[in-house]
């Protein structure tokens, strides 16, 4: 909890007086809120920037994206931890629908993009297999009399 508490106050997030107490807080609290609305708007940005970049088919660091997308969820669950248990409000609970449909759509477009890489993977492979081989020991060079 102290973790979460000095990030948030190094991020200007949570002020000195409040960052000192280490009790769970809820939704309600302005403190807890802003951490939350944070977290939710970073890890937003990350996944509409790698959605975008993969729609638009821009060269993109997946590596990058994947660890900034964990680090983002690492904090979202960090601020969630300082509800204590208690619900969120409203208003969190409907920018987390936000996000979770955020990460659907990118899931689905990582899915297309990751196929179509499994595709053009096949299609090097069998070019290069094609080009080693001579076709001396090809299915298509063999006789046409049962199968051994």
């Amino acid at each position: 909890m102290r973790r979460v508490t000095s990030m948030a106050r190094a991020r200007g997030v949570l002020p000195q007086d409040e960052a000192a107490g280490g009790s769970a807080r809820g939704p309600e609290d302005p403190a807890v809120a802003a951490l939350l609305e944070a977290a939710m708007r970073r890890l937003e940005e990350t996944v509409d920037m790698e959605t975008a970049a993969l729609r638009n088919r821009q060269p993109i660091d997946l590596n990058e994206f994947n660890t900034r997308k964990n680090q983002g969820l690492l904090e979202l669950d960090r601020a969630l931890r300082m509800l204590g248990g208690a619900p969120p409000s409203e208003s969190m609970l409907a920018q987390l629908g936000r996000l979770h449909r955020k990460l659907d759509v990118n899931r689905e477009v990582l899915k297309i993009h990751l196929e179509a890489v499994r595709e053009v993977a096949a299609i090097i492979a069998e070019a290069m297999r094609s080009a080693d081989s001579d076709g001396t020991y090809s299915l298509a060079f063999r006789s046409k009399g049962p199968a051994p």
